[in-house]
């Protein structure tokens, strides 16, 4: 069974705007209060490598493969978090109309552990994707 956290926030921008911003990786620094020190490569099997910080845990440093990304739609990574513990993270670009676009962040989590990960932090993890889904917004309406 999965169990997900997402959080989904208008924005008022271009979907070319707003994948910009999420393509540039080191760049995240500028803009995301979660994810930082973020280097890789968004292709297929690509690596991205970050510092992730949420409130309430410990930092740690996280490595994923790139699982799916489409430019100006989604960039999804999958990270292995230890024994029966597995971790989707992803952004995904839905444009509504020109300038106008729902973005989304958010944790997928499988396996026994992460649905004991879930369970307890669950609260910290829903603040974290409402921190970075607003972080987001204002980096990409910023001119």
């Amino acid at each position: 069974m999965d169990f997900k956290i997402e959080k989904r926030v208008g924005v008022r921008a271009t979907s070319e705007k707003i994948w910009e911003i999420i393509a540039d990786l080191p760049g995240w620094d500028r803009w995301n209060p979660v994810e930082t020190g973020v280097s890789g490569t968004i292709a297929f099997g690509g690596t991205i490598t970050l510092t992730e910080t949420i409130e309430g845990l410990p930092a740690r440093q996280s490595t994923g493969r790139v699982a799916d990304w489409q430019p100006y739609s989604q960039l999804v990574w999958t990270e292995k978090r230890g024994f029966l513990f597995n971790v989707i993270r992803y952004y995904e670009i839905e444009e509504l109309e020109p300038g106008s676009c729902i973005v989304a962040n958010g944790f997928i989590f499988s396996g026994f552990m992460g649905e004991g990960f879930h369970e307890k932090h669950r609260k910290k993890l829903k603040t974290a994707t409402e921190a970075i889904g607003e972080a987001l917004r204002a980096a990409s309406e910023a001119t």
